[in-house]
């Protein structure tokens, strides 16, 4: 069974996350397919960043949702980076991309893009909310998606199957055989976020994920030989 690293909004542990340097830098360092985060500017545009405010990583302050993609593109997103849109992620690297989204507009923005450029076999969607999963597979069919969990109950396989998500993402801090197994069972895939250490790494592979999310190119190198 392949074993899949994805780098965590590019290569966040040593670039400034989900930007273009940071994609670039995750494609050069081997990572198997890169995730990132979309949210929708004041005028519509998918533009990746993680949090709902610019505060944390930029020189400006407020909601992306408050502000045109022009504003947004005056800030500083690390080491002189601009915060960049999907599209042009789409055309900086060529790698399979998992485009992370917060709710069901993004889904609809994200959905024309995919369908208009045919992205499906590329870009795998993923979400924490059960209704974004569901709404971008309906407007895209045949989209491969992600449920995304930090902290869970006992249904959440059962999620995954009534979002008809392929694969959990979830908190390897909090991840148990249990889970995998019975996701494994059900024909659903399991990843683990975020994989940092080597400890972390041996544990992914002894629980048997299916791959894991990364800050670091050092990982996909070490996973490469950790049994």
């Amino acid at each position: 069974m392949s074993f899949l690293t994805l780098g965590h909004r590019g290569v966040m542990g040593v670039e400034p996350e989900n930007t273009l340097r940071s994609f670039v830098r995750a494609e050069a360092s081997g990572m198997d397919a890169i995730e990132l985060d979309l949210h929708l500017s004041k005028d519509g545009a998918l533009v990746v960043m993680h949090d709902t405010e610019v505060d944390r990583t930029t020189d400006g302050t407020g909601p992306i949702a408050a502000r045109t993609l022009a504003e947004l593109r005056e800030l500083d997103a690390g080491q002189g980076e601009r915060i960049p849109v999907f599209e042009e992620v789409l055309d900086a690297v060529s790698s399979p991309l998992q485009a992370e989204i917060k709710d069901v507009a993004a889904a609809r923005a994200l959905a024309d893009v995919i369908l208009e450029r045919e992205l499906v076999e590329r870009v795998e969607v993923s979400s924490f909310h059960d209704e974004a999963v569901t709404e971008i597979a309906r407007l895209v069919p045949g989209v491969r998606t992600v449920l995304i969990a930090s902290r869970w109950g006992a249904d959440v396989v059962d999620r995954a199957k009534a979002a008809d998500a392929a694969t959990l993402a979830l908190n390897i801090r909090r991840l148990t055989l249990e889970v995998v197994e019975q996701a494994h069972a059900e024909g659903v895939k399991v990843i683990g976020w975020v994989v940092n250490t080597q400890d972390q790494l041996r544990l992914a592979r002894a629980l048997g994920l299916d791959g894991a999310t990364t800050d670091f190119p050092e990982i996909r190198r070490a996973g490469r030989f950790t049994a």
